[in-house]
């Protein structure tokens, strides 16, 4: 494909050299340019592409583009841009065919429950005989086959490479989570979204954002950039939910468990056995547990409807399906009667406050909660005493430990969550830095009709310590507690 094929949707400053070079593939790696691709230069969070243009012309690039006109060897074509993060995402997409183009694509962005109305939506129009295709945080999935994720988005040239891999191989409907960081950084630029779902906004990622403001207006441009045959369906019982609807050029709709809504749902019964819901006038029994899970559902059923699917068909659907894994995911004690342990990616203050409140309303009045936490590390340090002090809210026994302390020292971790401790929350907290031996203790604490909850892994499958990922599994390690312990 020619460079001038590739940029024809691009708005280009300035261009020097021959646009028809043939191009073999995209880059915004210096490193792993070869003859013949063509180097995007990026500015990313801790480096800048334009520093490493010389190295991609070394390596043998045939084109650069770049935010100014870089002085490069004849025989090397310069291409200037407004936004070479945006044009990277448009020449992926023109690389790859415009597969979006040919797909039913529905992103999901919010704080929490992307995942899990993300994972219902893929089951469900499976389920319906759809060939789908996810992108999110656990896995990505091309029909029944299962992709490894290392990010909630993919960058920009890997989105689109999936996205045809997925047009390739039959799929018809595409379901993707959205990261604010996505946006912000213009990973899913190029790609035509059918529909996009806002879940809900709380406090997360104010190292990256800075402010409140930063964060939720990431999430909005999502929404701004959709075209006019695109829908928005947001959640009115979030404060932020209008606001995401006010710029964009899509049809508006809105779902809700207490607000007024387009697609409404009232919760008749929530227990461990799963929820019994009015949703949209017609009533439906869901495996699922918890009020956030009834606001997932109703999500997803919205998207369904949007896409045109019959109402109890989806209802049907819905009734039957088990999430995702790593949320709300329970397993009951093989030796102490009553007594369950609960695994749950809840990693926000917000996202805690949901899981216990959804416990303190399930258990039983003899039931004591014993909530086991940690907080990842080189990410947003505000949220850790917030997160300690919610556990400690709920919990009649908190147990702080490690989480994903990354690079950071994780005593200094446990320090910055004791400090949202008051002095009486303290004499109900444990610190054990040891995670699997944190789990242990909660297990060995445990009674009869207790309620062991592990919090903030989820569906990880690795303890990320000093920048390396070894093995570890929440919800492996609660089971063997409770069978040897």
């Amino acid at each position: 494909m020619t460079l001038s094929e590739l940029i024809r949707q691009v708005t280009v400053v300035a261009l020097q050299g021959n646009p028809d070079v043939e191009i073999r593939r995209i880059r915004f790696d210096s490193r792993a340019v070869q003859p013949g691709d063509v180097f995007v230069a990026v500015r990313g969070v801790s480096t800048d592409g334009h520093e490493f243009i010389e190295n991609a012309v070394s390596n043998g690039a045939s084109a650069i583009v770049a935010e100014s006109l870089p002085d490069v060897p004849p025989g090397v074509t310069a291409v200037y841009v407004a936004d070479s993060a945006e044009t990277l995402g448009v020449m992926a997409s023109a690389f790859c065919g415009q597969p979006s183009s040919s797909l039913k694509l529905v992103g999901v962005t919010g704080t929490n429950g992307k995942t899990t109305t993300v994972t219902l939506l893929w089951q469900l129009f499976t389920r319906l005989g759809y060939k789908c295709g996810l992108v999110g945080t656990v896995e990505n999935r091309i029909g029944e086959q299962v992709i490894p994720s290392t990010h909630t988005t993919p960058d920009a040239v890997r989105l689109h490479e999936l996205l045809r891999e997925m047009a390739d191989c039959g799929c018809t409907h595409v379901f993707m989570e959205v990261s604010s960081h996505a946006v912000h950084q213009r990973r899913i630029a190029g790609a035509v979204f059918t529909g996009a779902v806002f879940t809900n906004l709380t406090h997360d990622h104010l190292d990256y954002h800075g402010t409140f403001a930063n964060y939720r207006d990431a999430k909005k441009k999502f929404f701004d950039d959709l075209t006019a045959p695109a829908f928005a369906l947001t959640n009115a019982d979030d404060r932020n939910g209008m606001v995401m609807l006010q710029n964009t050029a899509a049809s508006k709709y809105s779902y809700a468990l207490r607000s007024l809504a387009d697609y409404k749902t009232r919760i008749i019964e929530n227990n461990l056995d799963g929820l019994v819901l009015d949703l949209d006038g017609s009533q439906m029994h869901a495996r699922m547990i918890g009020e956030f899970n009834a606001a997932n559902l109703t999500a997803a059923y919205g998207v369904a409807r949007l896409l045109g699917v019959d109402k109890m068909e989806a209802l049907t659907a819905l009734s039957d399906l088990p999430g995702a894994e790593g949320r709300f995911d329970y397993v009951k004690h093989p030796a102490k009667a009553g007594c369950i342990g609960i695994v749950d990616y809840a990693h926000t203050p917000d996202a805690l406050e949901k899981v216990l409140e959804t416990i303190q309303k399930l258990k039983k009045k003899q039931s004591r909660i014993i909530t086991v936490t940690g907080a990842g590390g080189d990410r947003d340090k505000t949220k850790r005493p917030l997160m300690a002090s919610m556990c400690a809210r709920f919990s009649d026994q908190v147990i702080l430990t490690s989480d994903n302390p990354r690079t950071e020292d994780p005593a200094a971790i446990l320090r910055d969550m004791e400090a949202g401790l008051e002095e009486t929350d303290k004499m109900k907290t444990l610190v054990i830095q040891d995670r699997e031996q944190a789990i242990k203790t909660a297990v060995r604490l445990a009674g009869e009709h207790d309620i062991i909850l592990v919090a903030g892994k989820g569906h990880e499958k690795y303890q990320d310590i000093g920048g390396v990922k070894y093995p570890f599994d929440d919800k492996q390690i609660l089971l063997t507690c409770m069978r040897h312990v």
